[in-house]
């Protein structure tokens, strides 16, 4: 089973994140989340440092393209499959970069993919 990491998650209700990250569970997706303030959603845990995660095989990024650029090096390390841009952090200076790396880069909506049943590695 694959591992997905939420980047920039939120213990917000509001936010696509938090909607991210419960949808996700629902799908029985083995699910991580990493952002600015710990806490749970659900039984998915937010770390704010990205020490002691499993191998994560897809990112779903929640962070604009400004706030990405301090976590390009940490994102590649972590040498994901897939990095997943949501509407709102397209980024093509990082779209290269993964490229370069042999990450595979998908624009879209991962609420949209997982309710279509396309949510795949």
């Amino acid at each position: 089973m694959q591992n997905t990491l939420v980047f920039g998650a939120s213990l917000k209700p509001n936010r696509y994140s938090f909607l991210a990250i419960q949808r996700l569970r629902e799908n029985g997706e083995n699910t991580f989340a990493f952002g600015l303030k710990s806490g749970f959603v659900g039984d998915v845990q937010i770390k704010t440092n990205l020490d002691e995660l499993p191998k994560i095989d897809i990112v779903t990024l929640y962070l604009n393209p400004e706030r990405q650029r301090g976590y390009y090096q940490d994102i590649l390390g972590l040498q994901p499959r897939k990095v997943i841009f949501n509407p709102g952090t397209e980024n093509p200076e990082f779209y290269q970069l993964l490229k370069r790396n042999t990450i595979k880069v998908e624009v879209a909506c991962t609420l949209v993919l997982l309710a279509t049943g396309q949510y795949k590695g």
